[in-house]
This record gives C-alpha cells, sequence and structure tokens, in this order.
C-alpha cells in the first residue's frame, strides 16, 4: 500500500473513530447522568473506580503488548498465521491475570458494606468475565484494525455500547435492588456482544469480493483459530520478543495510565462516595479529550507503524516517506494544541455550569468544580502527550523500548508517590497535579526523542507548537471575558443568569474558532483534506 494510502486509510479511521468515541462518550454521558438519579455515590464509585480497574488492568496487561507488536506485521498468509497463534496467548494470560486479581480484589481489599451496595463478590466474578469475554476477540482486533475495516468496527461496537446501555438503564429502573449485579450483568453483555459481532462478521467477509480487493491473508474462519503453520515455526518469533519488550511496558504505561485509581483502591485516600464524585469528573473532563485525541493517537499509531521502518535508521529510509511522517506529525501537534488550550480556556469557567447540569446539586456543592477546573488544563497535556508518544512507540526500536522501561519505571514510582503526597495535601485535586506532573516529564521525554530522530534530516516536525499570535491573543481575551461572566452571572443566579453566562461563552467561543480558521489555514487545509471523511472519500 502506498504512503498516501495508508495517510487517507489511517485519516478515515481516524475519522470514523472520533464518531466512534464520540457515541461512546455520550451514551456514558447520559448513562451516569440517569444512574446518578437512581443509585448512591458509593455505588457509583464501586463500579467506576473498583470494578472498572479490575477490568481495566486485566484487558489492558493482557492484550495491549500484542496489539502494538501485532499491528505493525504485515506481508504473507504465513507471517500472519504466526501471528494469530501468538494473539490467542492473550485469553491463557488473561485467565493467569484474573485469577490474581480476583484473588486480590476479593482477599485483599476492603470490600464495601452490603447494606450500602450489594452483590460486591458476584460483581467481581462478572466483570472478570466480561473481560476474559472481550479477550477472546482479540485476534479478530487486531486483523480488523491492521486491514483498515473501519466501518465494522464502528458498527459493532455502537452497537455493543448502546446494548450495554439499555440493559443498564432497564435494570436500574426495574430492579434497582440488584445493586452492583446490574454493572456486572451490563458489562458481559457488551463483551459478549461484541465477540459474537467479530464472529459472525469474519465469517461473511472472509472469501468474499471486499476480502480479494483488501489482499486479506486469509481465507477461512477455522485459519482464525491457532495451528500449526506448514513449515514455520508455530510463533514468529520477532514479533514476540517485541512482544515481550512492549509487555514490560504495559505494565508500567498501567500505572501511570489508571495510577490514581490505584492510589484510591489500595491506599484508601478517598472513601467510596468521594472516589465517584472524583470519577464523574474525571469522565466528564475527559470526554471531549476521549472523543477527539486517543482516536487520533490509536489511528494514526497504525500509519506511523506502517510508513516507518522502526529497526532501520531514517537516513536509509526513503526520503518520501519521512518527510510525509513528519509533516503529519507536525500538524497533529498543531492540531491537538489548540484543541487542548480552547479546552483548558473555557473548561475554567464553565466547570460549575457544567457539573450542575450533569449532577445538580450533590456534583457543584463540593470540591466537584475545583476538580473540574484543575482537569480542564490537564486536558492541554493528555493532547500534546497522546501525540509524541503515538509516534515515539511507532519508530522506536526493540532496544529503545527496553530502554524505555526503565524511563517508565521511574515515572511510575514518582507518579505513585507524588499521588499519594499530593492527595493528603490536597484530597482529589492531588491526583489530577500528580497526573500534569507525570504527563509533562512523558512530554519531554518524547519531544527529546523526536527531535534526535529527525535531527540527520531537514524536517522540524516540532514546529507545529508554533500557533499564530493572533490565536493566542483571542484565547488570552476570552479566558478573561469567561471568567468575569461567570463571577458575575453564574453560580448564585437563576437559568436565566446562567444562560447570559452560556451565551458570553458562545461568542468568545466563535471568535477562537474564527481566528483559527482564519489564521491557522495550513492547519485546516490538513483537518479538511485528512480528518473529515467526506473529504477523504473524495480523495479516494
Amino acid at each position: 500500500m502506498a504512503s498516501e494510502d495508508v495517510l487517507r486509510s489511517a485519516s478515515a479511521l481516524a475519522s470514523y473513530n472520533v464518531l466512534l468515541q464520540g457515541l461512546f462518550r455520550v451514551l456514558t454521558f447520559f448513562l451516569n447522568a440517569f444512574t446518578l438519579r437512581f443509585v448512591s455515590k458509593d455505588l457509583i464509585g464501586v463500579v467506576n473506580v473498583r470494578l472498572m480497574l479490575l477490568y481495566t488492568t486485566l484487558v489492558f496487561l493482557s492484550r495491549e503488548a500484542f496489539r502494538r507488536a501485532c499491528l505493525s506485521a504485515g506481508g504473507t498468509e504465513q507471517v500472519w498465521r504466526q501471528n494469530i497463534n501468538l494473539l490467542w496467548l492473550t485469553f491463557p494470560l488473561g485467565c493467569a491475570w484474573g485469577l490474581v486479581l480476583v484473588w486480590v480484589w476479593v482477599s485483599v481489599l476492603t470490600s464495601p458494606d452490603p447494606h450500602v451496595v450489594p452483590g460486591y463478590l458476584p460483581a467481581v466474578g462478572l466483570f472478570c468475565w466480561a473481560a476474559l469475554q472481550e479477550l477472546l476477540a482479540e485476534p479478530f482486533w487486531v486483523l480488523a484494525h491492521a486491514h483498515l475495516l473501519i466501518q465494522f468496527k464502528v458498527v459493532a461496537e455502537s452497537l455493543a455500547m448502546v446494548a450495554k446501555c439499555l440493559v443498564t438503564m432497564v435494570l436500574v429502573i426495574s430492579f434497582p435492588e440488584f445493586g452492583l449485579y446490574i454493572f456486572g450483568i451490563a458489562q458481559c453483555v457488551y463483551s459478549g456482544f461484541l465477540l459474537l459481532a467479530y464472529i459472525f462478521y469474519f465469517l461473511w467477509f472472509l472469501g468474499s469480493e471486499e476480502a480479494e480487493k483488501k489482499s486479506f491473508p486469509l481465507q477461512t474462519l477455522s485459519e482464525l483459530l491457532p495451528g500449526r503453520v506448514h513449515g514455520k515455526p508455530m510463533i514468529y518469533w520477532k514479533q514476540a520478543k517485541l512482544t515481550w519488550s512492549f509487555f514490560k511496558q504495559s505494565f508500567l504505561k498501567q500505572i501511570l495510565t489508571e495510577g490514581e485509581r490505584y492510589v484510591m483502591t489500595f491506599l484508601n485516600v478517598l472513601n467510596f462516595a468521594d472516589q465517584g464524585v472524583y470519577d464523574i469528573v474525571n469522565n466528564l473532563g475527559s470526554m471531549v479529550a476521549r472523543f477527539l485525541f486517543h482516536p487520533i493517537e490509536e489511528s494514526f499509531y497504525v500509519f506511523f507503524a506502517k510508513i516507518l521502518n522502526r529497526e532501520q535508521d531514517i537516513r536509509k529510509q526513503k526520503h518520501a516517506k519521512v518527510a510525509l511522517a513528519a509533516e503529519v506529525l507536525k500538524y497533529l501537534l498543531k492540531l491537538v494544541l489548540v484543541i487542548g488550550l480552547i479546552i483548558t480556556v473555557f473548561g475554567y469557567s464553565f466547570s460549575h455550569l457544567a457539573l450542575h447540569i450533569y449532577g445538580g446539586e450533590s456534583l457543584t456543592t463540593g470540591t466537584g468544580p475545583s476538580l473540574l477546573r484543575c482537569y480542564s488544563g490537564y486536558v492541554l497535556l493528555l493532547a500534546v502527550n497522546g501525540v509524541t508518544e503515538c509516534f515515539t512507540f511507532a519508530a522506536m526500536s526493540k532496544e529503545e523500548v527496553d530502554q524505555y522501561n526503565f524511563v517508565m519505571l521511574g515515572l511510575s514510582a514518582s507518579f505513585l508517590l507524588l499521588s499519594y503526597w499530593l492527595t493528603g495535601l490536597f484530597g482529589g485535586i492531588g491526583f489530577i497535579l500528580a497526573n500534569c506532573c507525570n504527563m509533562a516529564l512523558r512530554i519531554l521525554h518524547s519531544l527529546i526523542y523526536i527531535r534526535r530522530y529527525f535531527l540527520p534530516t531537514d524536517h522540524f516536525p516540532l514546529e507545529g507548537f508554533r500557533l499564530h499570535p493572533a490565536f493566542l491573543i483571542s484565547l488570552v481575551i476570552s479566558s478573561a471575558l469567561t471568567v468575569l461572566s461567570e463571577r458575575t452571572f453564574c453560580c448564585d443566579g437563576g437559568w436565566q443568569l446562567r444562560l447570559v453566562h452560556a451565551g458570553v461563552g458562545g461568542i468568545c467561543f466563535l471568535a477562537v474558532v474564527a481566528t483559527v480558521f482564519t489564521k491557522e489555514t495550513q492547519l485546516v487545509a490538513f483537518i479538511k483534506s485528512q480528518l473529515l471523511p467526506q473529504y477523504s472519500r473524495k480523495k479516494n
């Protein structure tokens, strides 16, 4: 596949992933707002912190390393058969992790009061089983993602999320006394639906005309099961070694990603109700970030991994591919920086109003608004780190990945210590401050790597951090006006004054967006040509 075709496919994948993540976040947004009216904050804290931490830890540690290693694979049918055998190891690995984690969650951690939060022990088992179901779909997911089967991935994950939301809402209304059973059953519905969707899709897809057009390396569903490869080892050992390198890194990355939840879960620095408020604020604050930034990071990792050779010096690679990678990285950095700054400026002044609309007085009377204000600043760092690490992990050689594991170890240890110390001083805000420090260090490391990587060339992708002065001025003015508007009209007044505050914010937002369109013209052209689905289709 030509470099431009890979870029178009990755851009289309990013666009559809943005739509998918948008649907996920909107559904989760309304689901949380809905359940807040029927269940306690303690139960929300147990589900969204304790049980979802079990789920994400089991899934992440079992599959992340395999995904990163095998997504850069390609070539013959035999190579893919070997990598499919490798991918099937995620399930037994998940079973092993499941036994360890369930024992920890049941025997080591303090169980919640059964009168306040009923059904804890069965819920732990249900969430573990849901994670194992999702791991069974891993070979299908990697094949679909590597061959850019975009529409199917969007439809399958969207329908699975809709099914989960419907089950949760029906059970919450009909059987609120079921407590944690509700959320465990809903999670099993999500992962089971997703697995069945992949199976039925590949039953139809394999051997079809569309599979032939995409030069799909497999022909029958049986080839997606583990088996012997004629004249070859069962596992492609080059990918296995890379997987091991990523596995050591994934353990540390999981601590960095979910560090605050580990601190809350194992050190009991916040009670379950406060954990629930923190998680609600975290989900609300990260909704736009995950809606936009995570799909871009996920999709363009595939692009960079395919266009660059991680085992070859940049001076020996094709100049056209290196130039394209540098240009794409430059505009991705500029894009996420612009979006992150806008979120930071407007998030600060509209945190109280957003929480009031979302959860009423129960979220605005405590530390909720302060948490969300701090989180709006963290989003900026989250945005930049997503793109810089996306490129860094795609370009690193195996040896560099191994070396980075030591960096991750130091970052993990410092983050946990900072979280514990700052939480003792500032409560939930301490988690966000620790995340900011950690994210800044990760960005610094990635920037040093990117600068050194492109140093032998005449490309300077870090120029993406240079923004037009008019845009920066518009942000400063908007920040001052919206802060003044919040203090004058919002919080203590009625809905009429809150609407005035919203109107001031809307006018400032339109002015900032207009500045972007008139001054950052090259960025706008990049978005139109590469990130919007309708423009991508025109180019095809």
